[in-house]
């Protein structure tokens, strides 16, 4: 009798880092959307003065008026691991 080990679902997931004005506090947010649609609505959060929406890997919803953002970094994030790692 053979067992097979269940096979994870990878996803690709984006970290987004939120500088906000007035503030010494940064938003970090993980969310499942590619890099590329993350820019494309921070661009038109701020182009069409509105506010940005974003959703994080949760399920959480986090909006953020354009004027208050100070800046915004996206990357990939990087797959967390257990135990010692050697490389």
């Amino acid at each position: 009798m053979a067992t097979t080990k269940p096979t994870a679902k990878s996803s690709a997931r984006t970290d987004v880092k939120i500088g906000i004005s007035d503030s010494t506090h940064e938003l970090y947010i993980e969310c499942e959307n590619s890099q590329s649609e993350v820019i494309a609505k921070v661009n038109e959060a701020i182009k069409s003065s509105s506010v940005l929406s974003l959703s994080d890997s949760k399920g959480r919803e986090i909006l953020v008026p354009f004027n208050k953002i100070s800046y915004v970094e996206v990357g990939e994030s990087a797959d967390r691991r257990v135990g010692f790692a050697s490389q």
